[in-house]
């Protein structure tokens, strides 16, 4: 018997979740709602139960093992109802002898850790899902591998790009359910996205769900800073901040709004990256909270492919968004042990980079983000800037850049400077 929908999509994370199987007693998907979690699952499952159905979960809360049963890989989605059923998994995989690929847990969001006795360490292992990126929803040719990057391995050529197209693109998202949606509908499962964090999920956690829309607007509205506790309370409560304002005010109450937001996997921290492993830079930069998709702050910013082509600075802001978006998902997709981390770049000399990717085992690469050609000379000089900086620290003890690139919208072609960076269109990119 087989579960896999017969729309499926494969995703990159396919071969991983094939691999924690192998590997591991249970599995839990982690991720957004509705980025393809169930499906995914689904496809590697035999048998499925339900937990956010009102009777199954009446039943499991009487007794979680009734949630166990089925031919396995027996798939539990949205296990986190009922937070009991982890602990049922857990014994269960220690009562067959750590047998493996018994179960897929599904969560939308994370789990008060108080409420289960046992991390599931050695016996449930994670993976966490993210939307669709281009390559899994046939947007890009997939003709350039960021693990081929790694290993130096590039092609120059020809390629076809549409500003309009990447206007599309961010609008649409990457939600699977979105993959045939006409243009004019655009933006709506992002607001249902949007309706039910605000107005269903926020006040289980006892949140005001206007605070919350107020907030989220704020984080949209600051895309690519690293926003202060006190720039996002001045823009949340509309009210002029004088200066002997407590600092800790403006922490105390939104703390557990960008809480909430975290464990929906509705944002993400981008944390600042310096090469000195130990230095205090690379500890003390303040994280950039960015947007699991690119559709979230298009929508509540409410642009729409038309509108974003009248404003480059926010669509130079969302595009990275999305850019950012599929490098976590490429990565995600080395299977590297453990995945690859994903910082941004800045110093006391107002150097920028926008995204650097670092493997476990010290490699790393930089990326600039830019709409089209005409800014590459400027990122360029960043990129070059950066590799300067750090040859010149005897501290830092890095390799060199396993590469350096600049990813645009707008190309005629993926090629390779004279001081060998690369310009590479997002829609030619894959992991």
């Amino acid at each position: 018997m087989t579960l896999k929908p017969s729309k499926y999509k494969p995703r990159l994370l396919d071969p991983l979740l094939d691999r924690r199987l192998k590997g591991f007693g249970a599995v839990e998907v982690l991720g957004t709602k509705f980025c393809g979690k169930t499906w995914t699952s689904m496809t590697h499952g035999q048998s499925i139960i339900h937990i956010d159905e009102d009777a199954i979960q009446q039943m499991v809360l009487v007794d979680a093992s009734l949630a166990l049963s089925g031919e396995q890989p027996h798939v539990i989605d949205e296990w986190q109802d009922v937070p009991k059923i982890w602990d049922a998994v857990r014994r269960r995989v220690d009562e067959t002898g750590n047998k493996r690929g018994q179960f897929i847990l599904t969560g939308s969001s994370t789990v008060d850790k108080t409420k289960v006795s046992h991390s599931g360490a050695g016996r449930i292992a994670k993976m966490h899902m993210r939307p669709m990126s281009l390559f899994e929803s046939g947007d890009s040719d997939g003709s350039i591998s960021l693990s081929e990057l790694f290993e130096g391995k590039f092609k120059t050529q020809q390629v076809s790009t549409d500003v309009h197209n990447l206007a599309r693109l961010i609008c649409k998202g990457g939600w699977p359910a979105s993959l045939d949606t006409s243009e004019e509908l655009f933006g709506d499962l992002a607001e249902q996205y949007l309706e039910a964090l605000f107005s269903v999920s926020a006040p289980k956690k006892n949140l005001d769900p206007r605070i919350a829309r107020r907030l989220a607007i704020s984080l949209a509205r600051n895309m690519g800073k690293s926003a202060t506790y006190k720039t996002l309370y001045a823009d949340v409560f509309e009210t002029e901040l004088s200066v002997g304002m407590n600092q800790n005010l403006f922490r105390q109450a939104l703390d557990p709004y960008i809480s909430f937001f975290k464990e929906q996997y509705f944002i993400e921290d981008q944390k600042g990256w310096d090469a000195p492993v130990r230095s205090r830079s690379r500890v003390r930069s303040k994280p950039k909270r960015t947007f699991v998709d690119s559709s979230l702050p298009a929508a509540l910013l409410a642009q729409s492919p038309e509108r974003l082509l009248y404003d480059m600075q926010l669509f130079g802001n969302l595009f990275e968004e999305m850019c950012l978006r599929d490098i976590r998902i490429y990565s995600s997709a080395m299977q590297q042990i453990p995945e690859p981390s994903i910082f941004y770049y800045a110093d006391a000399d107002g150097l920028e980079v926008d995204i650097i990717v670092e493997l476990s085992d010290g490699r790393w690469g930089a990326f600039e983000v830019k709409l089209s050609e005409e800014k590459v000379p400027q990122a360029q000089k960043n990129l070059m800037r950066l590799r300067n900086k750090i040859a010149a620290n005897p501290a830092a003890r890095n390799r060199e850049p396993s590469f350096l690139t600049v990813l645009v919208g707008k190309a005629t072609y993926s090629r390779q400077t004279p001081e060998g960076i690369y310009v590479i269109p997002i829609t030619s990119l894959t992991g």
